[in-house]
């Protein structure tokens, strides 16, 4: 019993290693219930497994947050960024209501990524809770999920992406048609920006994984 007080410590802090993007920022207002929310704070770590949607068995939405073409779109974490890395934020239209769609099909558009700086080298992300863009006021109305990813790079060769998806209701929208992707499918485990050592060589350029972002 003593053995086991003295590593509890250790176990705490074992389980606290990760986090969770658990609260939905949409046009001002803030929303945990339209989060999709992970059933665990362990991060997805195989690029071709369906969980790169919306993280691995992830609980049911209970809202959908309407929110405006040109608003702001974004999450806020449990805790910081602290494992360095990038970071990107998706939009993927429904085909029909988004509470039953699984994220499945070329749906899906990246709307805003955050990726290094150098001299000296960080990735934008780091130390931040809350990444927050605006949604291209181009987009067509409908009901979709949001995703965001933070990929953690500290583990040279083993990315460790945290992923969460909210659901939203798009209203004023335009007539934009952005290239879209599937998820999984849209970026490949032999990508640079995954491969990358960034402790030694030290980077001095970095370009964030999947495709660029659409702006309208």
């Amino acid at each position: 019993m003593k053995s086991f007080l003295l590593l509890l410590p250790v176990l705490v802090q074992m389980c606290s290693a990760h986090y969770i993007w658990h609260v939905l920022n949409a046009g001002g207002t803030t929303s945990s219930a339209a989060v999709r929310q992970p059933f665990n704070n362990s991060p997805v770590e195989q690029v071709s497994s369906n969980n790169m949607r919306c993280n691995a068995n992830p609980g049911q939405a209970s809202q959908t947050v309407t929110v405006n073409a040109g608003s702001s779109i974004g999450f806020t974490l449990d805790n910081t960024l602290y494992h360095p890395g990038p970071a990107a934020i998706y939009l993927g239209k429904a085909p029909g209501s988004v509470g039953s769609w699984d994220g499945s099909g070329d749906n899906w558009f990246k709307i805003a990524e955050w990726g290094a700086q150098f001299n000296p080298f960080k990735f934008i992300p780091d130390g931040q809770s809350t990444l927050t863009t605006t949604i291209p006021s181009n987009t067509p109305s409908g009901e979709y999920l949001v995703r965001i990813e933070h990929i953690g790079l500290h583990v040279a060769g083993s990315p460790q992406y945290y992923i969460s998806c909210a659901q939203i209701n798009i209203v004023g929208g335009g007539g934009g048609n952005p290239p879209k992707v599937s998820i999984p499918g849209y970026v490949s485990a032999s990508d640079p920006g995954l491969t990358v050592n960034i402790h030694w060589p030290i980077p001095t350029s970095y370009t964030v994984p999947g495709p660029r972002p659409w702006r309208g």
